[in-house]
């Protein structure tokens, strides 16, 4: 094993880039911005020039490096091939032979939201766990599922999208990946105001929630935590879609753990407490003991967990 690594979070407005020891110790960071101008057909070429500002700055020989780890919003396949990044502008894009070339290390790519989940059993909330569910409720809903220490990315890269299990056969509004019913329009932080919303309009109920005229998923939890009854009705309702989806699929992986990550993680205990206990009220017997736990990483799980792919 060589000694250094890069990991690289490809994001639709940054890339985050992770200078590491394969120890697991990260040495520097930074962001450049994502140019996603011409179908972005520069985000790879700028990733290389960091990584080689990088090594010269610090006078380290690629000889020295085990390689560039890159995680990406989009489906990847075993064999590093991208199959549409929407954000970003790709279609189909070979990134490990193409950032391979450029760079002249070794690559390995992944999704952004697997490779979350690696950094975060590798060096995060579930360090010391081989089997992880990890979600992220942000703007979308994320996921990432690790077996025996292995991610779940399956033959089309798409393994673990989690946000777009369908929870609701009878949604007449359209998820942004054209289907309908995704926990995703449900349970991420645009999904949880959208609930919000519907819900205020269907009823005259007295709570602070009609105060905010841009509410935000936080708002609800901020209004639940002070003990608004209509803002608690909510909070049990998307950690009930959230906890009996997840039971779900736990009754196919049967993980260790349960990590929850992303902007809407910060509520903190009320959000993974209630999660949890809808879990058990749904789970299969064998399943119910499950830990829960919030991200430990936060917005850097994406750059360790690239470091981890390079390690096998």
């Amino acid at each position: 094993m060589k000694k250094y690594a890069f990991g690289i979070d490809v994001g639709g407005t940054t890339c985050k880039i992770g200078f590491f020891e394969t120890n697991g110790k990260l040495i520097d960071k930074w962001e450049i911005k994502t140019n996603t101008e011409n179908n972005g057909a520069a985000i790879l070429s700028d990733i290389a020039q960091a990584v080689d500002n990088k090594l010269a700055q610090e006078g380290i020989s690629k000889d020295d490096v085990q390689g560039v780890g890159i995680g990406v919003p989009g489906p990847v396949k075993s064999n590093g091939v991208v199959n549409r990044c929407v954000n970003l502008g790709w279609g189909i894009v070979n990134v490990e032979e193409e950032l391979g070339n450029l760079t002249g290390l070794k690559v390995k790519a992944g999704n952004d939201a697997n490779v979350a989940a690696l950094g975060e059993m590798w060096q995060g909330a579930a360090k010391g766990c081989k089997d992880v569910i990890m979600v992220t409720l942000g703007t979308g809903v994320g996921g990432g599922i690790i077996v025996d220490g292995k991610v779940v990315a399956g033959f089309n890269g798409a393994g673990g999208e989690i946000g777009h299990i369908t929870v609701n056969h009878d949604e007449i509004e359209a998820c942004n990946c054209g289907q309908y019913g995704c926990l995703e329009q449900y349970t991420s932080a645009t999904g949880i105001v959208r609930v919000a919303k519907r819900k205020l309009a269907k009823t005259n109920d007295e709570t602070s929630l009609r105060n905010f005229p841009e509410l935000t998923a936080k708002d609800v939890f901020d209004e639940a935590k002070s003990g608004d009854a209509v803002a608690l009705g909510l909070v049990d309702e998307v950690c009930g879609i959230l906890g009996s989806t997840l039971s779900n699929i736990a009754c196919v992986v049967d993980p260790e753990v349960v990590v929850i990550g992303g902007g809407v993680s910060k509520a903190g205990s009320i959000l993974i407490e209630s999660i949890q206990k809808h879990f058990v009220e749904t789970s299969f017997h064998a399943c119910r003991n499950t830990k829960f736990v919030s991200a430990g990483l936060g917005n850097d799980a994406g750059m360790y967990g690239c470091v981890q792919m390079l390690l096998d």
